[in-house]
């Protein structure tokens, strides 16, 4: 009998308390309203993920999660490329918005020449745009990979040559071979696991996050790659001895996925928005399954899905989760992680607790530092969980000031007199000798290696320090079947280290490995110029001389720059203001901030200075800055000019230190009056 009163008024009546799961979803003004309108006594948001924080009661956050084990641990499979850079690579990863209606651009991740060798690399495209040009003239975009179409709308980018990339896919690089090992690897995890537990009535499931449907399955239905592919590793794997009869399914009935349909039934990628009615009949699909998919005798335990899966969605015994993305996973890791993070239970229902069966591994088409530091990140961000040691406290960020009327210091102006010319050099070395020491150099390289697919599987720790982790084991697969170009390997060897072709021609033939440049060719040319390059430089740095260059020094004016913010771990803060001319040494050691301590505390040293970035001295290899200049009180004034070590073994220090400090020490050499040293503390300048 509800005499002429609404249900809801009764609710009301009773001031309930509301409980709303999820609640980010609940911030328009309208469901607020409705929230309220029930007249609650109290209402409590759960959420991993909260839009606003009403009120905070309890934090729960990823860390003390794992911590107390009421998740699962996590293990990370990285199936990634090693030397893999002999053919154009090119991957299409969106289409950013534009500021200029009519200009369409896009985003493309491409190999590109670096002084420290090949790296891919995120670049921008519009119309016209030249791979050649955009990769450093790398000879392998040379031949039609300019733009000649870009389709925001259809999700395109087509070049001159004809190669036509779609978003989210790649061509070129090993992309297909990494997934080939990615679904092998997630097949082997899954039969190991399921062999294991079984006696223990637990059934194990293995998800993977796919980027285009139509690589599993088409429009029509058919069997897309990943499908044709998982069957043939399924196959091979099943009928091995040791996992013979694990899964005593059909190889079709032991995979299925779920996918958005249109209105005439036909299979498409799942929409960016998360309110359609596409994506909405994959969540309750998956919903309604979900008691059968646990059930030991329902043949299905690899599920593909198109998209990260809205929240609400997981499986306690998904133990495996697999990123099958022909580009690097968009996903957010907390969302790839979170489908399978849940403890498991058996047959009955019954929560495992035991850490040793609770194991998620990912397969990620990443490396492990890489994971790791987008986990950590997020962890960061989204949770407000802070790392000790890695997050740096920005009220402890000072700024590096002068001192006021510094050029009038009279020690500074004598020590600044001293140091300021600018010098140039000229080397000389034998041709003959060049050719002998490298053709011994490259003759004894490491052996080429093929371009190879690497599995590496590290175990996940949360410390407070941040995430580390420990590895498990690791594997290389051998690509055999791939025909790669062999570039012009004379001219790439010219551009890089600017050696005549017979010159060239002596090196290579003469060292007996020019049959490597077929088994790896940019591989192989990496190796030979870095060899030819270090010899180069070890001759260039032994027959070096400096000279002054006549009305060219340091202006004063550059050290007006100097202001810089800092935070105060690297900085050592001075404290007799009369003997350098800043409020703060920056430090990059520790044997840096006990000279610094040093120079304050002895009597004998009268002035110091940390000398400025922007104080060079120009070397064949790269610009050398030396660290301190110091004046000591005597009979007639000492100056000095230091390079603080912690060892004066030449043995421990890079071969590249060693060419610099060499190059100091000649340069140096044109100062009268000025003395450089390398040294541990102070007290060596004077020994």
């Amino acid at each position: 009998r509800l005499t002429g009163r609404k249900p809801i008024e009764f609710i009301r009546g009773t001031n309930p308390i509301v409980i709303v799961d999820e609640p980010q979803n609940m911030e328009t003004e309208i469901r607020k309203r409705a929230i309220a309108d029930l007249n609650p006594a109290c209402t409590l948001r759960y959420s991993a993920t909260h839009t606003n924080l009403y009120n905070l009661v309890y934090s729960l956050d990823p860390v003390k999660a794992y911590d107390m084990g009421l998740v699962k641990q996590i293990e990370v499979d990285s199936v990634f490329t090693e030397n893999d850079f002999n053919r154009a690579y090119v991957g299409l990863k969106d289409f950013p918005k534009s500021t200029i209606k009519s200009k369409v651009a896009a985003r493309l991740e491409i190999d590109v020449e670096t002084p420290k060798g090949i790296v891919r690399k995120i670049v921008k495209v519009n119309g016209g745009s030249d791979l050649y040009t955009l990769s450093n003239k790398r000879d392998i975009y040379k031949d039609g990979y300019e733009i000649a179409s870009l389709d925001a709308v259809d999700g395109f980018v087509e070049f001159t040559n004809g190669v036509k990339v779609n978003k989210g896919e790649s061509r070129g690089g090993l992309t297909d071979e990494i997934m080939k090992v990615q679904i092998e690897k997630t097949i082997e995890e899954h039969l190991r696991k399921e062999k294991k537990y079984k006696a223990l009535g637990v059934k194990v499931l293995s998800l993977f996050f796919i980027d285009r449907v139509a690589n599993y399955r088409t429009i029509d239905g058919a069997k897309g790659k990943f499908a044709l592919w998982f069957e043939e590793i399924f196959k091979k794997y099943s009928a091995k001895p040791e996992f013979k009869g694990v899964i005593p399914f059909k190889v079709e009935e032991v995979h299925d996925g779920y996918f958005a349909q249109d209105k005439n039934r036909k299979f498409k990628d799942s929409s960016e928005g998360r309110d359609t009615l596409a994506d909405d009949a994959v969540y309750h699909l998956i919903m309604q399954n979900k008691e059968k998919l646990l059930d030991n005798n329902e043949p299905l335990r690899f599920i593909f899905s198109h998209s990260a899966l809205r929240e609400g969605w997981d499986n306690p015994n998904v133990f495996q989760i697999c990123t099958l993305n022909e580009t690097k996973s968009e996903l957010k890791k907390r969302q790839e992680i979170g489908r399978g993070l849940r403890l498991s239970v058996d047959n009955t229902g019954e929560r495992i607790f035991d850490k040793n069966i609770n194991k998620l591994t990912v397969i990620a088409n990443e490396s492990y530092e890489e994971f790791v530091a987008k986990l950590q990140k997020e962890i960061e961000d989204d949770c407000g969980v802070e790392f000790k040691g890695r997050i740096k406290d920005k009220n402890k960020k000072v700024t590096v000031k002068l001192k006021k009327g510094y050029e009038l210091d009279k020690n500074f102006m004598d020590l600044w007199e001293k140091i300021k010319h600018k010098t140039t050099y000229r080397v000389d070395y034998e041709t003959d000798v060049l050719v002998a020491d490298t053709v011994k150099a490259i003759a004894a390289m490491e052996k080429v290696q093929r371009p190879v697919v690497k599995s590496v599987k590290t175990g996940i720790d949360m410390l407070e320090e941040g995430i580390g982790g420990r590895q498990l084991g690791s594997d290389l697969h051998y690509v055999d079947s791939l025909l790669v170009e062999v570039p012009d390997i004379y001219a790439y060897i010219e551009d890089k280290t600017q050696l005549t072709r017979s010159t060239i021609y002596r090196i290579l033939t003469q060292s007996g490995r020019l049959e490597d440049v077929l088994k790896n060719p940019q591989l192989f040319l990496d190796m030979a110029v870095k060899e030819i390059k270090d010899i180069m430089n070890k001759l260039m740095v032994e027959g070096i001389k400096y000279e002054k260059i006549g009305g060219s020094e340091y202006a004063m004016k550059l050290f007006d720059g100097i202001e810089i913010e800092s935070y105060l771990e690297n900085l050592y803060k001075v404290k007799d203001a009369g003997k350098t001319i800043t409020n703060y040494v920056e430090i990059m050691s520790e044997p840096e901030r006990k000279f610094a301590e040093e120079c304050e505390t002895r009597e004998d040293v009268e002035f110091y200075i940390k000398l400025p970035h922007w104080f060079e001295v120009k070397t064949p290899i790269g610009n050398y800055q030396p660290d301190w200049a110091l004046i000591f009180k005597n009979e007639k004034k000492l100056y000095f000019v230091a390079e603080t070590k912690s060892s004066l073994d030449e043995t421990k220090r890079r071969l590249e230190e060693n060419m610099k400090i060499k190059c100091g020490k000649r340069h140096f050499a044109e100062f009268p009056d000025v003395e450089y040293k390398v040294v541990r503390n102070v007290g060596e300048l004077k020994g």
